[in-house]
């Protein structure tokens, strides 16, 4: 999972942690980069800390209300019933498209069936076919990330809504969340910092999360095999697509505005972002974007993806025009067999990094050649954006103390190993933008490299929208101070979570400070494409000449090219 996450911010260069060197005193363990947890802690941490959030609940009136005539809904294809829990409607599971088993796999997503009567809507939709098996063998990460998931299948295409009101006529904006994971693992509930309870009620807007197809199962290029094959390798994203038509279609019926939705995703999430935004069949369904830890310039090469594909079909011993077959595989067995035609192709082939993997392909229809942000006069000129990143995405040292101690001659050591040379170089301009860093935490700073986010951001800027940079360097007080600010902790602070994802935070008041601050900057985005608002101060457009970046912590200040 945080490999695939890990594609996405740096591309090409990402760091290798497993061959650092001990330098004689230390060896580094293999890193659990990916945190995954126990549903039962999730359930329990849940319940308790979502009944500290809110502050405009009294414990002794009735809380949740469920019944035949609250909390129905309708949409295009029928209605849907919820339930009310502390003055916000939440629908889940709400279908935005059919199936994608047996015939539908590898096609475009088609509409689901319209049904009679009322559908319950009451929990999360299926998680998109991925591997699951061995979530929550890690004690400290189980603590940690506690990661939600639960039934798993191809009918998987489910959105989940949350919302002040349905039927007072009122136009909110509308937030859209893309979850993480790369293009392989995820789903739309996956941390409890992802619930939207909270920030639907204090922004007065309506909340969405989406599933979507992922890894072979989304973006297996079987164009090889002619008609009804030739989209196959961007099915996961035109879901996405179809998800925000969904949106576009029925939100004004959950109470929310449709010519005003933002999209925001994290990590693979922030991929996913930069790619909808330049896809021409978005235009009119986007109308900003943000992008957490995670983005993109351009998508996969076709002949890439149309070499896997080959292989794909002859692991599997088949013609291309055979390629039917592969729709009445096992779901699992078939993400195996994708996973070892392409490890097999990519070994053949010498390819490694961040497009030697299952993601959107630039084929030219759906996705553009080249640079996403180059063409000035595209829809996506017109989509202000913030980029942002966290300070420490990787955090080598939390579960290994030693490694606070290591000084700067280990540094440099572990930085050639890494990136091949040049160690002294690279720390020491680090250590000349931080002087206040020690060797442990200048580690930190380098294994999260923004080379990738200001290349894009760049780009972006040669369009008229406003671009807005960010830099998230909030340290928790858990495990002795050493998560620092770390992949994903940062959502909790966008969405007003910071209680409810207690296990990232701590909880209390300090982050619940700079969480207001973050999700007043979030509110206003939404509303007017400009993040300033009271709590923070002036926070400018980014530009190449200066590259203005709003510095978030405990005391938050704008900083100038400081990734220069």
């Amino acid at each position: 999972h945080y490999t695939n996450d890990f594609h996405h911010i740096w591309g090409d260069k990402r760091p290798n942690v497993m061959r650092i060197s001990k330098s004689g005193i230390m060896k580094l363990k293999t890193v659990s980069l990916l945190c995954v947890g126990s549903v039962l802690l999730c359930g329990i941490l849940a319940c308790s800390n979502q009944a500290k959030q809110s502050t405009e609940e009294n414990n002794d009136e009735q809380q949740l209300f469920i019944g035949d005539n609250i909390a129905v809904a309708q949409t295009q294809y029928g209605k849907v019933k919820g339930f009310i829990l502390k003055g916000i409607y939440n629908f889940r599971g709400v279908p935005y498209g059919a199936s994608t088993a047996g015939e539908n796999r590898f096609i475009p997503p088609r509409e689901p069936e319209p049904w009679e009567g009322i559908r319950p809507a009451v929990f999360w939709g299926d998680t998109a076919p991925q591997k699951t098996k061995g979530k929550y063998r890690n004690s400290y990460s189980t603590l940690v990330d506690h990661w939600n998931y639960y039934d798993v299948s191809e009918d998987c295409l489910m959105l989940n809504i949350w919302t002040p009101g349905l039927t007072d006529n009122k136009k909110r904006p509308v937030l859209v969340w893309l979850h993480g994971g790369g293009f392989t693992n995820g789903n739309g509930i996956e941390q409890d910092g992802y619930n939207g309870e909270n920030i639907s009620r204090y922004g007065d807007i309506v909340f969405v999360s989406i599933n979507h197809r992922l890894g072979p199962i989304g973006f297996s290029d079987l164009s090889v095999a002619g008609k009804g094959f030739e989209a196959s390798g961007n099915v996961g994203i035109l879901d996405l697509v179809a998800g925000l038509k969904w949106v576009h279609n029925n939100i004004g019926q959950f109470g929310g505005d449709p010519d005003n939705v933002t999209i925001i995703g994290q990590s693979g999430g922030g991929s996913k972002v930069c790619t909808l935004v330049a896809m021409p069949e978005t235009q009119g369904l986007i109308h900003k974007a943000i992008a957490l830890s995670g983005n993109s310039a351009d998508a996969i090469d076709k002949n890439y993806s149309a070499a896997v594909g080959k292989v794909i079909l002859q692991e599997a011993g088949l013609k291309p025009s055979e390629a039917n077959k592969l729709q009445q595989m096992p779901w699992l067995d078939y993400i195996e067999l994708a996973n070892r035609a392409m490890a097999k192709y990519n070994e053949q082939a010498g390819i490694t990094g961040r497009r030697s993997n299952f993601g959107p392909i630039a084929d030219g229809t759906h996705i553009p050649m080249g640079g996403f942000f180059t063409n000035p006069s595209a829809p996506s000129a017109n989509i202000p954006m913030i980029f942002c990143t966290t300070n420490c995405e990787f955090s080598l040292s939390r579960d290994n103390s030693t490694l606070e101690q290591i000084d700067k001659k280990q540094l440099v050591e572990m930085i050639n190993q890494m990136k091949g040379g040049n160690g002294d170089k690279i720390v020491d301009a680090y250590a000349k933008a931080f002087p206040d860093k020690k060797p442990i935490e200048l580690l930190g700073l380098i294994l999260s490299s923004r080379e990738n986010v200001i290349a894009t951001a760049n780009q972006k800027l040669t369009q008229k929208a406003p671009v807005y940079l960010a830099w998230f360097g909030w340290n928790p007080p858990l495990f002795d101070g050493r998560m620092r600010a770390f992949h994903c902790l940062d959502i909790c602070f966008w969405l007003k979570n910071t209680d409810l994802m207690i296990t990232h935070t701590g909880g209390g008041k300090r982050p619940r400070d700079l969480s207001m601050k973050m999700t007043d900057a979030l509110l206003n985005f939404m509303r007017i494409g400009n993040p300033n608002c009271a709590g923070l101060p002036e926070w400018p457009q980014y530009t190449a000449e200066k590259g203005a970046t709003m510095m978030l912590n405990d005391v938050c200040e704008v900083v100038y090219d400081p990734d220069r």
